[in-house]
């Protein structure tokens, strides 16, 4: 078989890889970076979610690399394309989510651009269509990976000094037999006031399909009638306040009752306009090309079962009711769904199955918002991001800080039936302690499956945040060979740390929130 010796391996393509490699290339080193799907990018790409941001992100509250990141995409999009700017910053789709919504095809091309560099040159090797099968450890060292071609079904191995799991559920940490977490924890394990009385490893955060529409009025785009779609039209969980195809749901903080439209009217959210990734009024296209939204909605969160630690039929048909259930919301919104003024169906809603490149015009891979979770050396609770804890305007100062962000905890109904969680948190430090790992020494979480809770998920799940952990595992991984030491020698050794957080800060890391920002 085959063996690949490389500095760093990435197990894992999205925001958080993609960072993790690019740091690690930048700084010297040589690194393999596998993906399971056949696009990088992760859930900007190929799970459809348009970059949900805090609102200071034009100026501050990221990384360097991820501004530059988010530079090149606005300015793709005005090298290639006639545009009318409609606003400054310019957000291509206008939606409400971010200042940069944008088509995740864009996405893939700039992080291709952006490690194209290190790739002409060998120095970074990037495989696709891969997962990994068999993880070798020695004792607290992992020594090697066994990956297959999920096309070809070719073998291969690779062997370094470090690993990063990227994936999008921790895939590598019960492979490697790391110590790992999934679900809510009990309050008297972590003390938080929204922890559970009683820990339950499967109440776990809704998962979601995405998929595009184009609005074109007056054309007739309905799709064939989705399999599931009477059992979908006629699901109402005790959790919602009306049919769970309809444009009511709860209110995420309030809980009340809340309506939704489709476009924007008098009342109502317009769901519409939330991801809505090209706005055709800022682009002069020889044809007519009309409005592109990403559905990423309330309605389209599935929380009838999970699709990891299970068995495999049981994944598939999960996987199969969530496509169904986003299929059947797109149905319901051609057919059925109410106009305010009268009349119900929006036919010239077209699914848009280019956006992806898949046979039945879903994102190509499902939207994770939480991961399995590593036992780190230090887990972050609830009581370092709320304001009930902590004076001032930001969480818990750590001394170990690699980087900031910033989103409230933010929780979606769960495979056990509760409702959403959405409260306040305070804009974050992220410890280096939340990458590593208690059980192994060369292993790092490089994604959503650093040490949260299932509370602090919640805000540390965000596309800004996960592309800082993984730059951040990146550098570590780059300073610990040039100084021959390990991870945890650098979180507990002052002197190694203050190095360390030098170097970020000299790399474009944000450690501290501006002072400024004190001052508001």
């Amino acid at each position: 078989m085959e063996t690949l010796n490389r500095d760093v391996v990435i197990i894992g393509g999205g925001l958080g890889g993609c960072a993790a490699a690019l740091s690690a290339c930048a700084n010297g080193l040589h690194v393999l970076l596998t993906e399971e799907n056949d696009w990088i990018g992760g859930q900007v790409t190929s799970q459809g979610v348009p970059p949900d941001e805090h609102q200071w992100i034009e100026e501050f509250g990221s990384t360097r690399m991820y501004q530059a990141y988010r530079r090149k995409i606005r300015e793709t999009y005005l090298r290639t394309m006639d545009v009318n700017v409609t606003k400054i910053p310019f957000n291509p789709g206008n939606g409400l989510v971010s200042s940069i919504c944008h088509d995740p095809r864009v996405s893939l091309h700039v992080l291709n651009e952006m490690l194209l560099p290190f790739v002409l040159t060998n120095q970074l090797t990037i495989i696709v269509n891969t997962v990994v099968t068999l993880v070798k450890r020695n004792g607290r060292t992992l020594t090697n990976v066994t990956y297959k071609n999920t096309v070809t079904g070719q073998e291969a191995m690779a062997a370094a000094p470090y690993f990063i799991d990227a994936t999008e559920a921790g895939d590598l940490l019960p492979l490697a037999g790391v110590d790992y977490v999934t679900g809510a924890e009990a309050k008297a394990d972590t003390h938080e006031p929204h922890a559970l009385e009683v820990a339950d490893p499967k109440d776990i955060q809704a998962f979601t399909y995405v998929l595009g529409m184009e609005y074109r009025q007056g054309e007739n785009h309905i799709i064939p009638k989705p399999e599931m779609y009477e059992f979908w039209k006629e699901f109402h969980p005790a959790i919602w306040p009306d049919n769970y195809l309809s444009f009511f749901a709860p209110h995420p903080i309030t809980k009340k009752k809340r309506e939704y439209t489709l476009f924007r009217e008098e009342t109502g959210f317009p769901l519409w306009e939330y991801r809505r990734s090209y706005d055709k009024q800022q682009f002069n296209t020889p044809v007519d090309a009309g409005d592109v939204s990403l559905m990423n909605w309330p309605q389209s969160d599935y929380f009838l079962g999970n699709i990891y630690d299970v068995p495999d039929v049981e994944k598939e048909k999960h996987i199969y009711q969530a496509k169904q259930l986003s299929l059947s919301l797109l149905y319901w919104l051609q057919t059925e769904a109410p106009w305010p003024n009268g009349g119900k169906g929006y036919p010239g809603l077209k699914l848009r199955k280019d956006l992806f490149a898949t046979e039945d015009g879903l994102a190509k891979a499902a939207y994770i918002r939480e991961s399995r979770r590593i036992k780190a050396e230090y887990t972050i609770v609830e009581q370092d991001v709320s304001p009930d804890f902590n004076d001032g305007k930001t969480g818990k100062l750590y001394i170990d800080r690699i980087g900031i962000g910033s989103y409230s905890i933010d929780l979606h109904p769960s495979m056990t039936g509760r409702t959403y969680l959405d409260i306040k948190a305070l804009p974050f430090h992220i410890p280096l302690g939340a990458l590593i790992p208690k059980d192994t020494d060369n292993l790092l979480a490089g994604s959503k499956n650093i040490g949260t809770t299932h509370i602090t998920n919640g805000c540390y799940r965000l596309h800004p945040t996960e592309w800082t952990i993984g730059e951040a595992c990146g550098a570590l991984v780059a300073f610990c060979i040039k100084n021959k030491t390990d991870p945890k020698a650098v979180r507990e050794n002052n002197q190694l740390l203050t190095a360390f957080q030098d170097k970020l800060r000299a790399d474009g890391f944000e450690l501290e929130w501006p002072a400024d920002f004190y001052n508001e």
